[in-house]
């Protein structure tokens, strides 16, 4: 069934096993041109899509993700398992790195207003994506069926072989972890705005 194999493969691509994470930095730390190429292969597409949401700016983007992989092949250390997955250490560095080129980019044309607003809605928008790639895969293929493909939930529960009342179930959860993203807090740069 070709559908299984590329839900397989999306689900390979978000998730990773701890001993994955700590081997892939050893090998890192051994100076393993290939790591970095897997890790790069494994995990650019998130850091890409999170940094671009901030930046607007394909140039700008770019340049983030390559200066965050090139700092870990640099300092594989920056990275400790024992405090989470590489992957989400991935999204939290190109979020961070995307929020200091945002503010170095604007903060230098004088706005500081609109550079709170758009800090805010780039955090919020950064945080949606972050908690749609967190989520388990179960979660994560109901609401991308029904988002982007336009499913409705009896779509939803036939496609993924569950129940109508297990689809609304997983797409209600879903919906109720994605609405906490507008509670995530943007920052010292938001700090005294309304």
């Amino acid at each position: 069934m070709p559908g299984s194999t590329e839900k397989a493969r999306a689900a390979m691509a978000h998730e990773t096993p701890r001993h994955w994470d700590r081997t892939l930095r050893e090998r890192l730390r051994a100076g393993e041109a290939a790591a970095l190429a897997e890790l790069y292969d494994r995990f650019s597409t998130l850091a890409h899509s999170i940094a671009q949401r901030i930046l607007e700016d394909e140039t700008l983007t770019e340049h983030t993700v390559q200066e965050l992989f090139c700092s870990l092949w640099e300092s594989p250390e920056r990275y400790d398992p024992a405090e989470g997955p590489l992957r989400s250490w991935v999204a939290t560095e190109a979020h961070r790195r995307a929020l200091e080129c945002l503010r170095g980019r604007d903060g230098a044309r004088g706005a500081p207003e609109r550079l709170a607003r758009q800090l805010r809605a780039a955090s919020t928008a950064a945080r949606a994506d972050y908690i749609v790639t967190s989520m388990p895969a179960p979660l994560r293929d109901a609401l991308e069926l029904a988002r982007f493909q336009q499913r409705d939930c009896h779509q939803v529960a036939e496609e993924l072989g569950i129940t109508a009342a297990e689809a609304r179930s997983r797409l209600r959860l879903g919906l109720q972890l994605l609405s906490t993203a507008g509670d995530y807090p943007a920052g010292p740069a938001a700090e005294g705005e309304p």
